[in-house]
Protein backbone atom coordinates (compact mmCIF):
# COMPACT_ATOMS: atom_id res chain seq x y z
CA UNK A 1 0.00 0.00 0.00
CA UNK A 2 1.20 3.64 -0.82
CA UNK A 3 0.63 6.16 1.43
CA UNK A 4 1.60 9.93 2.16
CA UNK A 5 2.98 11.28 5.16
CA UNK A 6 3.05 15.28 5.54
CA UNK A 7 5.85 16.28 8.33
CA UNK A 8 5.23 19.61 9.58
CA UNK A 9 9.13 20.57 10.23
CA UNK A 10 11.67 20.61 7.13
CA UNK A 11 14.64 19.74 9.96
CA UNK A 12 16.70 16.89 8.24
CA UNK A 13 16.43 15.18 11.44
CA UNK A 14 12.63 14.85 12.18
CA UNK A 15 12.02 13.94 8.78
CA UNK A 16 14.21 10.75 9.05
CA UNK A 17 13.15 9.77 12.37
CA UNK A 18 9.53 9.79 11.10
CA UNK A 19 10.91 8.11 8.36
CA UNK A 20 12.52 5.48 10.21
CA UNK A 21 9.70 4.94 12.34
CA UNK A 22 7.20 4.59 9.72
CA UNK A 23 9.19 2.63 7.58
CA UNK A 24 9.88 -0.22 10.32
CA UNK A 25 6.23 -0.03 11.78
CA UNK A 26 4.73 -0.44 8.14
CA UNK A 27 7.71 -2.20 6.59
CA UNK A 28 5.15 -4.11 3.72
CA UNK A 29 4.01 0.09 2.31
CA UNK A 30 5.22 1.98 0.37
CA UNK A 31 5.49 6.08 1.82
CA UNK A 32 5.89 9.15 -0.02
CA UNK A 33 7.09 12.02 2.72
CA UNK A 34 5.99 15.80 2.26
CA UNK A 35 8.21 18.07 4.58
CA UNK A 36 6.36 21.50 4.99
CA UNK A 37 7.39 24.44 7.08
CA UNK A 38 5.11 24.39 9.86
CA UNK A 39 4.68 26.80 12.84
CA UNK A 40 4.68 25.16 16.18
CA UNK A 41 2.55 27.99 17.95
CA UNK A 42 4.71 27.62 20.90
CA UNK A 43 8.04 29.48 22.31
CA UNK A 44 11.44 29.24 20.45
CA UNK A 45 12.62 26.95 23.16
CA UNK A 46 9.41 25.06 24.66
CA UNK A 47 9.61 24.65 28.47
CA UNK A 48 7.54 21.37 30.06
CA UNK A 49 5.56 19.02 28.48
CA UNK A 50 2.48 20.55 28.03
CA UNK A 51 4.20 23.32 26.25
CA UNK A 52 6.78 20.84 23.69
CA UNK A 53 3.35 18.73 23.60
CA UNK A 54 1.60 21.50 22.14
CA UNK A 55 3.78 22.44 19.39
CA UNK A 56 4.11 19.17 18.19
CA UNK A 57 -0.02 19.26 17.84
CA UNK A 58 0.38 22.31 16.32
CA UNK A 59 3.05 21.56 13.39
CA UNK A 60 0.82 18.20 13.03
CA UNK A 61 -2.15 20.31 12.24
CA UNK A 62 -0.75 23.07 9.84
CA UNK A 63 0.70 20.03 7.68
CA UNK A 64 -3.00 18.92 7.66
CA UNK A 65 -4.03 22.37 6.58
CA UNK A 66 -1.36 22.33 3.86
CA UNK A 67 -1.38 19.32 2.66
CA UNK A 68 -4.98 18.28 3.19
CA UNK A 69 -4.49 15.10 1.05
CA UNK A 70 -2.03 13.07 3.04
CA UNK A 71 -2.67 9.93 4.84
CA UNK A 72 -1.27 10.88 8.14
CA UNK A 73 -0.11 14.43 9.38
CA UNK A 74 2.86 14.52 12.04
CA UNK A 75 4.21 16.90 14.35
CA UNK A 76 8.23 16.75 16.41
CA UNK A 77 8.90 19.38 18.52
CA UNK A 78 11.83 19.18 21.17
CA UNK A 79 12.10 20.47 25.00
CA UNK A 80 13.33 21.04 27.90
CA UNK A 81 12.08 20.90 31.26
CA UNK A 82 13.52 21.73 34.98
CA UNK A 83 13.53 19.16 37.66
CA UNK A 84 14.42 20.70 41.12
CA UNK A 85 16.24 18.61 43.37
CA UNK A 86 20.34 18.70 44.87
CA UNK A 87 21.28 20.39 42.76
CA UNK A 88 18.41 20.87 39.53
CA UNK A 89 19.04 19.75 36.39
CA UNK A 90 17.67 20.63 33.31
CA UNK A 91 16.33 17.38 30.72
CA UNK A 92 15.47 17.13 27.13
CA UNK A 93 13.11 15.77 25.29
CA UNK A 94 10.72 15.78 22.17
CA UNK A 95 7.00 14.83 21.47
CA UNK A 96 5.52 13.41 18.53
CA UNK A 97 2.27 13.63 17.48
CA UNK A 98 0.40 11.80 14.37
CA UNK A 99 -2.93 12.03 12.84
CA UNK A 100 -4.38 10.79 10.24
CA UNK A 101 -8.25 11.02 8.98
CA UNK A 102 -9.87 8.42 12.22
CA UNK A 103 -7.08 8.30 15.12
CA UNK A 104 -4.36 10.21 17.00
CA UNK A 105 -1.60 8.86 18.52
CA UNK A 106 1.51 10.81 20.77
CA UNK A 107 4.52 9.97 22.49
CA UNK A 108 7.69 11.39 24.14
CA UNK A 109 11.06 10.14 23.49
CA UNK A 110 13.25 9.48 26.22
CA UNK A 111 14.60 12.47 28.23
CA UNK A 112 18.48 12.96 29.54
CA UNK A 113 19.77 15.64 31.81
CA UNK A 114 22.04 18.21 30.31
CA UNK A 115 25.27 19.57 31.63
CA UNK A 116 25.03 22.60 33.42
CA UNK A 117 27.43 24.71 30.83
CA UNK A 118 24.23 24.00 28.66
CA UNK A 119 21.76 24.08 30.62
CA UNK A 120 22.82 27.76 32.23
CA UNK A 121 22.67 29.26 28.70
CA UNK A 122 19.43 28.15 27.78
CA UNK A 123 17.83 29.38 30.99
CA UNK A 124 19.75 32.66 30.04
CA UNK A 125 17.50 32.58 27.08
CA UNK A 126 19.24 31.02 24.13
CA UNK A 127 17.61 27.73 22.61
CA UNK A 128 19.37 24.54 23.07
CA UNK A 129 20.86 24.16 19.82
CA UNK A 130 22.26 27.07 19.65
CA UNK A 131 23.84 26.46 23.40
CA UNK A 132 25.01 23.34 21.90
CA UNK A 133 26.61 25.06 18.80
CA UNK A 134 28.28 27.70 20.87
CA UNK A 135 29.53 25.07 24.04
CA UNK A 136 30.70 22.62 20.63
CA UNK A 137 31.62 25.17 18.65
CA UNK A 138 29.46 23.39 16.17
CA UNK A 139 26.92 25.05 13.82
CA UNK A 140 23.34 23.73 13.61
CA UNK A 141 23.40 21.18 15.15
CA UNK A 142 20.10 20.87 15.75
CA UNK A 143 19.76 19.60 12.15
CA UNK A 144 22.45 17.37 12.71
CA UNK A 145 23.15 15.18 15.71
CA UNK A 146 21.64 17.27 18.20
CA UNK A 147 23.00 18.02 21.95
CA UNK A 148 22.68 13.93 22.34
CA UNK A 149 24.83 13.40 19.42
CA UNK A 150 27.55 15.93 21.05
CA UNK A 151 27.34 14.58 24.49
CA UNK A 152 27.09 10.93 23.93
CA UNK A 153 29.92 10.91 20.00
CA UNK A 154 27.37 10.00 18.06
CA UNK A 155 26.09 6.84 20.00
CA UNK A 156 22.69 7.80 20.13
CA UNK A 157 21.43 10.99 17.96
CA UNK A 158 18.82 13.45 17.35
CA UNK A 159 17.26 11.33 14.90
CA UNK A 160 17.70 7.97 16.77
CA UNK A 161 16.60 9.47 19.64
CA UNK A 162 13.33 10.70 18.06
CA UNK A 163 12.59 7.42 15.91
CA UNK A 164 11.36 5.35 18.93
CA UNK A 165 8.68 8.26 19.65
CA UNK A 166 7.44 7.71 16.45
CA UNK A 167 7.32 4.20 16.51
CA UNK A 168 5.19 4.51 20.21
CA UNK A 169 3.05 7.29 18.84
CA UNK A 170 2.00 4.87 15.91
CA UNK A 171 0.84 2.24 18.33
CA UNK A 172 -3.15 3.48 18.13
CA UNK A 173 -2.35 2.66 14.31
CA UNK A 174 -1.06 -0.49 14.99
CA UNK A 175 -3.39 -1.60 17.26
CA UNK A 176 -6.74 -0.10 15.89
CA UNK A 177 -9.13 -2.03 17.19
CA UNK A 178 -7.89 -0.52 21.23
CA UNK A 179 -7.89 2.87 20.09
CA UNK A 180 -11.25 4.70 19.14
CA UNK A 181 -11.58 6.32 15.70
CA UNK A 182 -11.84 10.35 16.06
CA UNK A 183 -14.48 10.42 12.94
CA UNK A 184 -17.35 7.95 11.46
CA UNK A 185 -15.19 7.39 8.41
CA UNK A 186 -14.22 4.15 7.99
CA UNK A 187 -10.55 3.42 6.73
CA UNK A 188 -11.87 2.38 3.56
CA UNK A 189 -12.91 6.11 3.18
CA UNK A 190 -9.31 7.28 3.40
Amino acid sequence: MKRSVAVGSTNPVKLGAVKAGFQSVFPDDTFVFISLEAASGVSIQPIGDAETRQGAENRAQEARLKHPEADFWVGVEGGIETLSGTPDFMLTFAWVVVHSRLRQGQARSAAFALPESVAALVRGGMELGDADDKLFGTKDSKRAVGAVGLLTGNIITRETLYTPAVQLALIPFIRPELYPAETSETEDQR
